[in-house]
C-alpha cells in the first residue's frame, strides 16, 4: 500500500525536481545538505542561497537576448534590480556581478547606492532609477546624486509636484521618467493605481512642464500592473494602452528612448508551478515592435525592475515540529519552534503561499494537520483555511525530530518582519545562514545573523542602558550535532 509521505509528492507532482531531490532520505535544496545545515546551526534558521540571485538574473537577460534577436529589435534590454525586495548587502553584492542596474524606492535606497559607488560595484554608467512618492530627503539624495555627475539617474515623476521640487535641488540638467497610473483589474478595491500620473494627463503635463524646459530630459515611461505579468486579456490591454501613450509621447519628444515595464515576474510557491517566462518575454517585445513600426516611431529601450523574482527563490526557512496538539476528532495541530507571523509575515498578512515540504520522514506514513506557530496570536498558522491545499506531512513522532523547510521565501520577509526589530510576543528572530559556492563550486556556510538575544530586545523597549550589540561570529556557540535517526 502506498501510504508514505514519498508516495503522496510522487502521485501528485513531477519528482524530483530542477532544485528539491531525497539524499539518504533528506531533503536537498540546490544540492545543499539541509541535514547537515541543521546539524551545524540549529532551527529555527533562516538562509539565503546566493548562486541562485545570479542564476535567475542571468536567465532573464539571456531570454530579453534570445526575444531582441528574434525579432530584429533596435533597442537595448536593461535589468534593473527592486532594492525593496531585499536590501541586505549581501544581495546586492550578489546581483551586481551580473551588469544590472538599480531601481529605488525610498531615501535611504539612495545611501545604499552611495555606499556601493564609493566601493566601486555601482560604476558611472549604472542606471539608478528612483520611483515611488519623493519628499524631502528623498528629493535632496536624488539631487546630490545627479549633482555629483551620475548622468544615468532617472527620477520617476510620481505626482504633478515632484518636478518642481527636483528642479529647486538640481543643479545642472537632469533625466525623468513619468509613472502611468495604471487601471487595476475589476476585483481590485480601486480603479486606478494611486502611483503615477492618469493614461489621458501624460502628454499634456509632458507639454506643460518639460517641453520647453531646457535643463529636464524626459528619458523613459514607467508602467506596471500590480497582478504582474501575466498572460491574460487584462495584462495585453494594458500594456497596449501604455504604448499607446509611449507613441505619442515620442512624437513630440525625441529624447524619450525608455520604456520601463516594471516587475512582476512571478516565482515558484508550489511544486506544481507553471509559467513560460521564455514565451512572455517574446510576446511583449513582439508587441512592443509591432506597436512602434505601425506608428512610424524607433523601437524603446526595454527597462525591467524584477525584484521578487531576483531574490524570491534564493531564500528559504527551517523549523523544528516541537510538540502535537490533538485539539478535537478531527484537527491536529503541529507546533514549530517559530512564528509565522514574524519569519514569514507574508503567510497570515497577504495569505501569501511558499513551497513547504519536510526534511525528512519521507519514508514515513503521513497525515493532515495544522501548522501552527509560538505567538498566542489566533492569527499565527499556515493551514488549507489560508491556503489552496491541505497541508500533509509525515506522521509526527515526539522520538524523532520533525523539520519542515518553507523556500523561496527570500523576497520582502526581513524587512516587513523587522529584521533586527522587536517581534510578535517577543519570539526573537532566527539565525540567518548564507550559502554560497567558491570557485571549484564547493558549498560553504557562513552566518549572517546569530538568533536575538533578550539583551537586544530589552534595549529596543528602554529596559537597558547598554548599547545594541551584535554578536561576532567568534562569539556564537554553535548547537550540538543533533542525531537525526528516522
Amino acid at each position: 500500500m502506498k501510504n508514505k509521505y514519498i508516495d503522496l509528492i510522487d502521485q501528485t507532482f513531477y519528482f524530483p525536481q530542477e532544485e528539491f531531490e531525497l539524499k539518504n532520505n533528506w531533503l536537498q535544496f540546490h544540492g545543499i545538505d539541509l541535514k547537515q545545515l541543521v546539524a551545524d546551526y540549529g532551527s529555527p534558521l533562516k538562509f539565503t542561497y546566493l548562486p541562485k540571485i545570479s542564476q535567475n538574473i542571468k536567465a532573464a537577460q539571456g531570454w530579453f537576448q534570445d526575444a531582441i534577436k528574434a525579432h530584429d529589435y533596435k533597442g537595448e534590454y536593461h535589468y534593473c534590480y527592486c532594492t525593496k525586495s531585499s536590501h541586505f548587502k549581501h544581495v546586492l553584492d550578489e546581483a551586481l556581478k551580473n551588469n544590472i542596474h538599480i531601481e529605488t524606492s525610498s531615501a535611504f535606497d539612495l545611501d545604499i547606492v552611495q555606499q556601493l559607488k564609493r566601493s566601486g560595484k555601482i560604476k558611472p554608467d549604472t542606471y539608478i532609477v528612483s520611483n515611488g512618492f519623493k519628499r524631502d530627503q528623498y528629493i535632496d539624495n536624488i539631487a546630490q546624486l545627479v549633482n555629483q555627475g551620475h548622468d544615468n539617474s532617472i527620477s520617476v515623476i510620481d505626482n504633478y509636484e515632484e518636478l518642481g521640487l527636483l528642479r529647486g535641488a538640481i543643479n545642472r540638467p537632469f533625466n525623468v521618467g513619468i509613472r502611468i497610473a495604471s487601471e487595476e483589474e475589476p476585483k481590485f478595491e480601486f480603479y486606478t493605481s494611486r502611483l503615477g500620473i492618469g493614461y489621458k494627463d501624460i502628454v499634456p503635463f509632458y507639454k506643460k512642464q518639460i517641453q520647453n524646459d531646457e535643463k529636464v530630459s524626459l528619458k523613459m515611461l514607467h508602467f506596471f500592473i500590480n497582478t504582474g505579468i501575466r498572460d491574460t486579456a487584462y495584462y495585453w490591454n494594458e500594456l497596449n494602452k501604455c504604448l499607446n501613450v509611449y507613441v505619442q509621447l515620442k512624437k513630440i519628444c525625441p529624447e524619450l528612448d525608455s520604456l520601463n515595464i516594471g516587475g512582476g515576474f512571478p516565482i515558484k510557491n508550489s511544486l506544481a508551478f507553471e509559467y513560460d517566462y521564455a514565451y512572455m518575454i517574446h510576446e511583449i517585445v513582439g508587441q512592443i515592435k509591432q506597436y512602434c513600426v505601425q506608428a512610424g516611431v524607433d523601437e524603446p529601450n526595454i527597462f525591467t525592475e524584477f525584484g521578487s523574482y531576483t531574490v524570491g527563490e534564493s531564500g528559504g526557512a527551517i523549523f523544528q515540529v516541537l510538540y502535537q496538539k490533538q485539539q478535537n476528532d478531527r484537527e491536529k495541530w503541529n507546533m514549530i519552534n517559530s512564528s509565522f507571523i514574524t519569519t514569514l509575515p507574508d503567510t497570515w498578512a497577504i495569505n501569501k503561499r511558499f513551497i513547504m515540504l519536510p526534511l525528512n520522514g519521507w519514508n514515513n506514513e503521513y497525515e493532515r494537520v495544522l501548522l501552527g506557530g509560538l505567538t498566542c496570536d489566533s492569527d499565527d498558522y499556515y493551514n488549507s483555511e489560508q491556503h489552496m491545499n491541505a497541508i500533509y506531512l509525515p506522521k509526527y513522532n515526539k522520538d524523532r525530530p520533525l523539520f519542515l523547510g518553507f523556500f523561496n521565501t527570500g523576497a520582502y520577509q526581513e524587512t516587513i518582519g523587522g529584521f533586527g526589530g522587536l517581534q510578535h510576543c517577543l519570539i526573537p528572530q532566527p539565525k540567518h545562514i548564507l550559502i554560497d559556492r567558491d570557485e571549484e563550486g564547493n558549498l560553504t556556510t557562513s552566518l549572517f545573523s546569530e538568533q536575538q538575544k533578550s539583551e537586544q530586545l530589552l534595549s529596543l523597549l528602554g529596559y537597558s542602558e547598554s548599547p545594541l550589540t551584535v554578536t561576532s561570529e567568534e562569539d556564537v556557540e554553535l548547537p550540538e550535532t543533533i542525531n537525526y535517526s528516522i
